[in-house]
Order: C-alpha cells, then structure tokens, then sequence
C-alpha cells in the first residue's frame, strides 16, 4: 500500500507537466498575451496538483471497474470526466482571476475540456501499463 503513495505522487508530476504546458500554450493564444498564459500555468501547478493527488486518492479507493482481470476502459473514461470537471472549474476560476476578465476564464477552460480529456486518458493509460509503485502487477487484459 505504501508503494500506491509513491505512484500517485509520480502520476500527479507526470500529469501536472502535460497539463501546464497545455494550459500554457490554451491561455496566451485565448488571452494573446504569452505572460499570462505563464501566469496561469504556473499557478496551476500548485493548485492542479493538490487536487489531482486528492482525485487519485480517492479513486484509488474506489473499486467499481476493477476486477481480478484489472481495471475497465469505463472506469479510465469514469476518472478522466471527473477529474476534468475538477480540473475545467479551477481552470476557469484561475484564468478569470489572473487575466481580470471572466471570458477569458471561460473560454480557457472551455477549450481545456476538450484538449486535457484526450491528453488525460492517454495519460491514464499509459500509466494503467506501468508497474511503478504497484505491490504486484495487475493482469492486463484485452479489455484495458
């Protein structure tokens, strides 16, 4: 169980780095401003972070779509919804907040539904393959 902490926490980094980057390059070509893409990037590492943590946590708690066989592509898409409403939310609030203009807000977090649920589930997916932080490998079937 111990090793599960370890894995998330990669998981969160891992995550984190695909995502600022898309909400970097989402916000200066919404806002037209390069700074402010920064500005909103970089504050989202610490406030994406914790949540997505909490959002792993909790999932891993979770054992709807896990069987012996391993864990269901619903259950990858079940987490991806989740987490994005999650994650479009504080998006939306951060982008208004920084920018001064709750469109920009809305528009970032707008494009971000559609940009960051394609990169998360590949995401989720390529660390449903991974052992790392696993006590032992979960039996990988055609069905994940």
């Amino acid at each position: 169980m111990a090793k599960a902490y370890k894995r998330h926490i990669a998981k969160t980094v891992t995550w984190r780095i695909v995502g600022t980057i898309d909400t970097i390059l989402l916000a200066w070509l919404i806002s037209g401003n390069p700074y402010t893409g920064m500005q909103i990037g970089l504050a989202e590492v610490v406030t994406k972070m914790f949540l997505y943590y909490l959002h792993e946590r909790v999932w891993f708690n979770i054992k709807t779509g896990v069987t012996k066989k391993g864990a269901s592509k619903k259950r990858h898409i079940a987490k991806t919804l989740t987490w994005r409403a999650v994650g479009t939310i504080d998006t939306m609030i951060l982008a208004w907040i920084i920018s001064g203009d709750p469109m920009v807000g809305l528009q970032v977090g707008g494009a971000e539904v559609v940009t960051k649920m394609i990169l998360y589930y590949f995401h989720e997916r390529a660390w449903y393959r991974i052992d790392y932080g696993l006590n032992k490998r979960r039996k990988k079937t055609n069905s994940v």
